[in-house]
């Protein structure tokens, strides 16, 4: 039977009376400790639910020192972080770990300078406890920034640039781009693709670098010569996949094979190869990377690597955490494993 809950606002000690545990353990609790055994968690929780305790972020920040809040910046544009499914994954793994935790996301995209400026500013041990970052560009300052105001950081992606991963503050999840581009090249090739053409991401983001360099291990494995004008470049869009592939059928209208950096260019270079004329896989091969939901969608269904995304997620939220609370958070750069999904566009 329910108790009656007490007057005014429960404090921490009538939890710790009502589940029979000390103050500390339901300390441990409320912030999301994983050191406190399931049981000891769960009276915690029923006393809770009983007394109706809610936690006072105020007080509770002036003891830990703590805001329970973390920042996730993206250094793109709103419509890009609406509309592209791999942000959605990262934010979907993102969330379900920190649901586990007293720690809220906040959100900010940082594409242009006024962005930028209010987003660092607002950056700091008084706003948040650590932050997220994705889609860095070039040699960024930023993640170096925060580590010095004493925030750890974990980055989506191994960012350009020499950065110092040895620091303590800084961690890096990735997904196995090189191995996986050098897989679908040599699944090209295994074909008998003789005039393999590569639609490569930015040059000044690391994921732009490993996938093209996938591209060219798989091409020296095969001891054929990389034709520098059978690789055209794009954004990671569906826009600037759609005119990689006009540029490089222009160049070489026989090509018969094209290895894109992303879903959303091979989607791009599909809508071309159609406007060409080019039957998808019989005049034209086509393999993207991420295996996203779009993968399934195209026509024909898109043969793609596929990309742990929401794994990735979890993983920077995982190591976010474990650096907040001083625990034992593993190497600076973890990378994990992506694989070939064969399907019928090449």
């Amino acid at each position: 039977m329910r108790r009656a809950r007490s007057a005014g606002r429960p404090t921490l000690d009538e939890v710790a009376a009502r589940a029979g545990v000390g103050r500390g353990t339901v300390s441990r609790v409320v912030n999301g400790s994983p050191q406190v055994s399931e049981a000891a968690r769960a009276a915690v929780i029923r006393a809770i639910e009983e007394l109706g305790y809610v936690p006072n972020r105020a007080a509770r920040a002036l003891v830990t020192q703590r805001t329970d809040s973390v920042a996730l910046v993206v250094s793109e544009s709103e419509e890009r972080v609406f509309a592209e499914p791999f942000f959605a994954g990262i934010i979907r793994g993102i969330n379900s770990v920190l649901l586990e935790t007293p720690m809220q996301l906040w959100l900010a995209m940082a594409q242009s300078k006024r962005e930028r400026e209010r987003v660092e500013h607002h950056l700091t041990r008084q706003h948040v406890d650590g932050v997220l970052l994705m889609s860095l560009h070039g040699a960024d300052r930023l993640p170096l920034l925060l580590a010095e105001r004493g925030l750890p950081v974990v980055i989506c992606g191994q960012p350009g640039g020499d950065l110092n991963l040895d620091s303590g503050m800084i961690s890096c999840v990735d997904a196995d781009n090189g191995g996986g581009a050098k897989a679908a090249v040599a699944h090209l090739l295994a074909q008998g693709r003789k005039r393999i053409a590569a639609i490569a991401g930015p040059q000044d983001m690391g994921v732009g670098v490993l996938r093209l360099q996938g591209y060219r291990d798989a091409m020296a494995e095969a001891n054929v010569r990389v034709d520098e004008s059978l690789i055209a470049y794009g954004d990671f869009s569906e826009a600037s996949g759609a005119g990689a592939m006009r540029t490089l059928l222009d160049r070489h209208p026989d090509l018969d094979a094209v290895f894109c950096a992303s879903d959303l260019m091979a989607v791009g270079a599909m809508r071309t190869l159609r406007e060409y004329g080019r039957r998808i896989p019989a005049d034209v091969a086509v393999v993207g990377f991420e295996d996203s939901v779009l993968a399934r969608q195209t026509d024909p269904p898109l043969t793609t690597v596929h990309q742990p995304v929401e794994a990735m997620g979890r993983e920077m939220a995982r190591l976010l955490v474990a650096r907040i609370r001083g625990e034992p958070a593993g190497p600076p750069l973890t990378v994990l494993d992506t694989h070939l999904v064969v399907r019928a566009s090449g």
